[in-house]
């Protein structure tokens, strides 16, 4: 026996007991143990949670009683138990203030951050990672304490969920995992930021010193960014057409298209709902809190084994009725669990309607159960569903990794008001008139195309003063959302933003494509490598070989030859190269937005930004 449990230990234990005791027959069953010991950071294997109820059951009936409980609790842990248990189940002002250290009291900040985020994630990264052996160093974490701060410390964990949310983002050769150094840290979270900045998180305020510390706010909001993108990767037409069963009457593809993943989660939901005769919500938030349209939604997207994959899996609906809310969301979470979704949100969290994690926890039901069938209608226009190009995916994660507001999901349509092409132009230090000449949502129902109009020709006139080239390019083609067009403007954009920081590294010298690829030769030359450009159209780009070995001039030794294929190539061998290639400028710090295919095709404006950018990272050193 550890310590004795104190008569105010008791009275907690008999409140938290009472919380777990759903049905209030004064027993609780194996899973609820298992559970209320996982909550209270005693994670205790199945096995073991049926030994200890074998060894306290009295009567062999596979439950436990008070008593018995009171037995389990002295035997695990004696003293201080109930506050545990307390802190683990009671988790509803989960804020925790984080300040008053030195460090943080002489920059004067004191950020706070969600104790709820914090348990969610580290339950979603333990599952998603569990099988990674790079991983086990870190994994488990537990969600009771700060492990998760520390534990992506090195870098690899990030970099692995990335890769779980947009596959291929980083190519696994480029991680460091062996015999880390803080050299070799430090390379691991410049390639996991500056691929996140690739895939569209706004890191901007993020170094890899505050990720090496473990700063809560910046880890968690890094975390739900990169979560976020792939939690929400295929709730969109293109990548799923039975998306377009939730079209409604006298709408077209192109109406639904428009939508927000946020958007189509919510209407998707409600197509469930008016299906069970259950009332439609509004939002993620106060709208569930009684757990009772996740019932219905549950029920609704449950396997009927119907399938052959999938066998048939009831949702049972005797929680529904429970008076406590608190014990009807966790008999709502237990029936999640049974479809493997019990992700993202404790009862806590579902009856305070925590917005952002049960849209994680929403999102992911429908990742795995969207109980949708396409529809077989003559009158849908099927050739409209053509996916973004790798351009536009590029240019749409360049502008959201800038912290753009709203955030970009639809390149053209998103883009037709010019509120996001304004701030772009901030960016390029381009004054903008906010407050005289651009009309801010929410616009008019009456008129509101002219003043989305009357931004796009603002957003046009701003970019011949910048000096663009918009020969033919007007600020109806914006508004219209013209596919071409609009990606001039915004290759424009992207350009001077590169260009205007090898031109701050420069000491305000002007800076042109003849000049980067100067650079690039001579950097080159010097470094003794055999390759050179002659721009870049030059096909033998395609190699990767110029990139590499550039890499290596500004950086010694960084390149691993090995895994270099040389000679004549392959495609497929040419791919490789240009995998290893991107991941390895992102590791020695450039912030590449281009992907490995545009090297392999030789994609004029794309070849420019990774030499721009390794230029910069080359005119970095002292």
């Amino acid at each position: 026996m550890s310590g004795k449990i104190t008569e105010e230990d008791m009275k907690e234990l008999r409140e938290i007991f009472g919380k777990i005791d759903l049905d209030n027959d004064g027993y609780i069953c194996d899973f609820e143990l298992h559970e209320l010991l996982k909550e209270a950071g005693h994670k205790v294997p199945g096995y073991m949670v049926r030994e200890i109820i074998q060894k306290l059951d009295r009567n062999k009936d596979n439950k436990i009683s008070f008593e018995e409980f009171l037995s389990i609790v002295q035997e695990l842990k004696g003293s201080q138990v109930a506050k545990t248990f307390r802190k683990a189940i009671n988790r509803k002002e989960g804020i925790l203030a984080i300040g008053g250290t030195s460090e943080l009291s002489s920059e004067g900040t004191q950020h706070s951050f969600s104790e709820e985020e914090r348990y969610a994630f580290v339950n979603w990264i333990n599952t998603a990672l569990e099988k990674d052996v790079d991983c086990h160093h870190v994994l488990p974490m537990d969600p009771n304490t700060d492990s998760l701060f520390t534990s992506v410390g090195d870098g690899i964990v990030l970099c692995k969920m990335i890769n779980l949310s947009v596959p291929d983002t980083i190519d696994e050769r480029t991680i460091n995992k062996k015999k880390l150094t803080p050299f070799t840290v430090q390379e691991n979270l410049n390639l996991a930021l500056n691929s996140a900045s690739a895939i569209g998180c706004h890191v901007v305020n993020i170094g890899a010193l505050d990720l090496k510390e473990g700063k809560p706010h910046l880890v968690l909001g890094l975390l739900w960014q990169i979560i976020k993108i792939g939690l929400f990767a295929d709730i969109e037409l293109s990548r799923n057409e039975a998306l377009a069963a939730l079209l409604r009457e006298g709408e077209t593809l192109e109406d639904l298209m428009k939508l927000s993943p946020e958007e189509l989660l919510l209407r998707w939901a409600n197509f469930h709902l008016e299906n069970a005769g259950w009332q439609k919500i509004n939002n993620f938030s106060s709208d569930i809190k009684d757990s009772r349209a996740y019932f219905h939604l549950l029920n609704q997207i449950s396997p009927k084994g119907t399938e052959e994959d999938q066998p048939c899996i009831d949702i049972n609906m005797a929680g529904f009725s429970t008076k406590d809310d608190m014990k009807r969301a966790e008999a709502m979470l237990q029936q999640a669990d049974r479809l493997g979704c019990r992700q993202f949100v404790t009862p806590a969290d579902v009856v305070s309607g925590n917005p952002k994690l049960n849209l994680a926890f929403v999102a992911n039901l429908f990742n795995k159960y969207p109980a949708l069938t396409k529809p077989e209608n003559e009158d849908i226009d099927w050739g409209l569903l053509e996916g973004e190009t790798r351009e536009e995916r590029t240019f749409r994660n360049w502008m959201n990794s800038m912290g753009v507001n709203p955030h970009v999901n639809h390149l053209y349509g998103d883009l037709q008001d010019a509120i996001v092409i304004l701030q772009l132009y901030e960016r390029i230090k381009v004054e903008v008139d906010w407050n005289n000449k651009v009309n801010k949502p929410p616009y008019p129902k009456l008129g509101s195309n002219m003043k989305k109009l009357e931004n796009c020709n603002y957003a046009v006139e701003l970019g011949k003063q910048a000096k663009f080239s918009l020969v033919g390019i007007g600020g109806q083609d914006l508004n219209d959302g013209n596919a071409t067009l609009t990606l001039a403007v915004v290759w424009q954009l992207m350009r001077r933003y590169t260009l205007n920081v090898l031109e701050e590294l420069g000491d305000g010298q002007k800076v042109n494509d003849d000049i980067i690829v100067k650079w690039v030769n001579n950097t080159l030359m010097d470094a003794g490598k055999g390759t050179k450009i002659s721009s870049f159209k030059d096909k033998e780009i395609s190699s990767s070989l110029a990139v590499l070995e550039l890499i290596d001039a500004i950086q010694p030794n960084s390149i691993n030859y090995d895994l270099v294929k040389t000679g004549t190539l392959s495609e497929d061998d040419k791919l490789e190269n240009a995998k290893y290639a991107i991941s390895m400028a992102r590791k020695i710090g450039a912030r590449v937005y281009a992907l490995p295919e545009d090297l392999v095709e030789v994609k004029p404006k794309m070849v420019m930004t990774v030499f721009a950018c390794l230029m910069g990272r080359g005119m970095k050193r002292v």
